[in-house]
């Protein structure tokens, strides 16, 4: 018995499962090459493509009303569209924008907080952003003024921003004091075509106005690339610190989406922005050390 248990366990069983770990996996390899923040971008462009392709084989509408975020159906039993909303895009402007903020703000958010934390985050809070958003749309979006704070419960959302809200939550209360970049040229382009099409609802000329806007948004996100200063001012970007920018980023536009209906998810921006606090005090309470060498170092 001895004999056996020395052979079977010690020599075999240990030996093959020590080579299995040691050996090499090249997907393994691969996969950490890219942080966790690239890969959820990778997913989302996927997402798009597969989005576009089904509806042009299948009705967009049906495809939206199993894929998008929508009060209605989520209380109807749509329960998935909490996940699924999370990585589609309602277009190509859109996705542009909100990836490119993921991928400088998610990778500073996983040096910080590591790949799986950053993972597990993310999604949690992507989650908590979208089920914010249904929860007041359904209950308080049934009446005028409740339209245009917490969006009627018929409206679909879709979109990475809830979670990107929530880094962002995360750094304004661990790194607060750090500077960074508001994009304010494309928001600005979004409320003047929104009000154009609020004033001029019949003209022929919003398809073009919509055609300039796009051109210009994709141009003021390139810009940023540039290392050439005069070029950057075409996004118009405005420093500040990181505890000021959910703020710049929330308020205003939940003050113009009084008088003009734009397609922004203010509510979902907020749960997003609520995740990202929770975490972050569960952070500084959990390391207090870690927490306070990172403002000690972001605030020079």
């Amino acid at each position: 018995m001895d004999k056996w248990f020395e052979d079977k366990f010690e020599k075999n069983r240990l030996r093959n499962y020590t080579k299995q770990r040691l050996k090499p996996n090249p997907f393994s390899n691969f996969s950490r090459k890219l942080s966790i923040t690239n890969w959820i971008i990778i997913l989302n462009v996927l997402v798009f493509i597969i989005s576009i392709i089904l509806m042009s084989f299948f009705d967009q509408e049906y495809i939206v009303s199993i894929l998008a975020l929508q009060a209605n159906n989520f209380f109807s039993g749509t329960f998935w569209t909490l996940l699924t909303s999370m990585f589609m895009h309602g277009g190509a402007g859109h996705l542009l924008f909100n990836m490119i903020s993921l991928f400088f703000i998610g990778n500073f958010v996983e040096k910080i907080i590591g790949r799986k934390k950053l993972l597990r985050f993310y999604l949690i809070s992507g989650l908590f952003a979208g089920l914010f958003y249904v929860t007041l749309s359904y209950f308080l979006g049934t009446t005028e003024i409740g339209i245009k704070i917490f969006t009627s419960p018929d409206t679909y959302a879709v979109g990475a921003s809830g979670a990107i809200f929530a880094l962002l939550g995360l750094l304004a209360i661990l790194t607060l004091n750090n500077k960074v970049f508001l994009i304010t040229g494309p928001l600005i382009a979004i409320i003047f075509q929104a009000l154009i099409s609020q004033l001029f609802p019949t003209s022929q000329l919003l398809p073009l106005l919509e055609l300039l806007v796009t051109i210009y948004f994709i141009a003021a996100i390139f810009s940023i690339f540039s290392f050439n200063p005069t070029l950057r001012k075409i996004s118009l970007p405005l420093e500040m610190s990181f505890w000021v920018l959910p703020i710049i980023a929330i308020v205003p536009l939940v003050i113009i989406g009084l008088f003009v209906p734009l397609p922004i998810g203010n509510t979902a921006h907020l749960g997003g922005l609520l995740a990202g606090f929770i975490y972050a005090f569960y952070l500084k309470q959990k390391y207090p050390h870690k927490t306070k060498q990172l403002k000690t170092i972001f605030s020079k």
